[in-house]
């Protein structure tokens, strides 16, 4: 695994082994950046959003897996993407307010209970005494259920939407979820999300039977 941080001073570099942990160099030292905390908020435009999303910041997206709050779960659009297995995915996402760190993609295909944790914070007291983000855990190479990881990984505000495709496994299944988060480095610690920005689509793919099934993913629990 690899981490993006930030960094209050100096200029260093961790290993941990066996995790193979380090934090990501810009320029020969540790990314220095002042944020304000509490302001970023990103849209996902593709694929379709499985909850409405304001047009302000895209709220509610702080609860994992998949967005809303602890008083606003959000309302479902019932919005379902259909695509082959074995194609590519457009994502394509708009970040609303600026905050340093990086995205990531994953895939559950019976339960939203496959997608993985959050991506593991190191933190250090802020200014008030509370915890502050300063680097996020990116699993490089990705594995299932991670389709990629370390997304438009930033330090300033983007100048336009960030796009990307995304390979997505032969298989077949009927409801998939595509979760689409953002870590935020230099960020203060949120009760609904921690440092984790959420939101998912929902995707029917159908395999295509010219290609082998990717059997790193599970197989459709049609009972469910």
């Amino acid at each position: 695994m690899q981490r993006f941080g930030t960094a209050s001073s100096g200029c260093k570099q961790s290993r941990r082994d066996p995790m193979r942990t380090f934090a990501i160099l810009l320029g020969g030292c540790l990314l220095l950046v002042l944020a304000p905390r509490g302001l970023t908020h990103f849209r996902l435009l593709e694929p379709a959003s499985w909850i409405q999303e304001s047009e302000e910041l895209g709220d509610p997206q702080w609860s994992a897996p998949c967005g809303g709050t602890l008083k606003d779960p959000g309302k479902p659009t019932d919005s379902i993407t259909q695509v082959r297995g074995g194609d590519m995915l457009h994502i394509r996402i708009r970040e609303m307010a600026f905050h340093p760190g990086f995205y990531r993609i994953a895939l559950a295909v019976n339960s939203r209970n496959e997608l993985p944790p959050d991506p593991e914070a190191t933190t250090e007291p802020g200014a008030d005494g509370r915890p502050r983000s300063v680097s996020g855990a990116i699993h490089y190479p990705p594995a299932p259920p991670i389709l990629a990881d370390g997304l438009f990984m930033h330090a300033a505000p983007f100048e336009k939407e960030q796009e990307t495709d995304v390979a997505i496994p032969n298989i077949n299944c009927a409801k998939c979820t595509l979760q689409v988060i953002e870590f935020m480095a230099a960020h203060g610690y949120n009760p609904d999300g921690g440092y984790t920005y959420h939101h998912c689509a929902d995707l029917q793919i159908r395999a295509n039977p010219n290609k082998p099934i990717d059997t790193r993913f599970p197989a459709e629990n049609k009972s469910r």
